[in-house]
């Protein structure tokens, strides 16, 4: 006789702080990471799977890109994105997650930028924004919220 074990049945069940953890800091697996798999969709639902840096600041995360790109392009219009663990390349490493994104302006655009630049210091801090106003493209962040 052969028995079958269900294995999803052991990581069911999280204490209630983990549980409280994993609501309050949907993105806490991301902080670490220095590049994430960003999934957009055309608007035929093709995706298209871009390596951006994330900076994750509480319960939501961040991202920064260049106006006009296609995947700033691509998430005006549908803002459901998904995200995962990845190599500089765009390697998934790990599981994916659902979230919205929506582009930033003022105040919180300002501390998305500072979010970036203290996790990346030369790159957000000093680099991509001088490439940007140097080639008179648009600094845009963009704020990710768990869906």
């Amino acid at each position: 006789m052969t028995t079958t074990t269900n294995n999803s049945s052991s990581s069911a069940v999280l204490p209630n702080s983990q549980q409280t953890q994993a609501r309050s800091q949907p993105f806490a697996r991301f902080a670490k990471q220095k590049t994430i798999a960003l999934t957009t969709y055309r608007r035929d639902g093709t995706p298209v799977v871009t390596p951006v840096h994330i900076a994750v600041e509480g319960p939501v995360a961040y991202i920064r890109t260049f106006d006009p790109s296609g995947k700033l392009k691509r998430m005006r219009h549908t803002p459901d994105v998904d995200i995962a663990p990845s190599t500089m390349r765009g390697r998934v490493t790990g599981e994916s997650m659902h979230a919205t994104a929506r582009v930033l302006s003022g105040r919180e655009a300002e501390r998305a930028a500072k979010a970036m630049a203290a996790k990346y210091p030369f790159a957000h801090g000093k680099l991509i924004p001088w490439y940007h106003r140097r080639k008179h493209l648009i600094t845009t962040e963009i704020m990710l919220t768990p869906r």
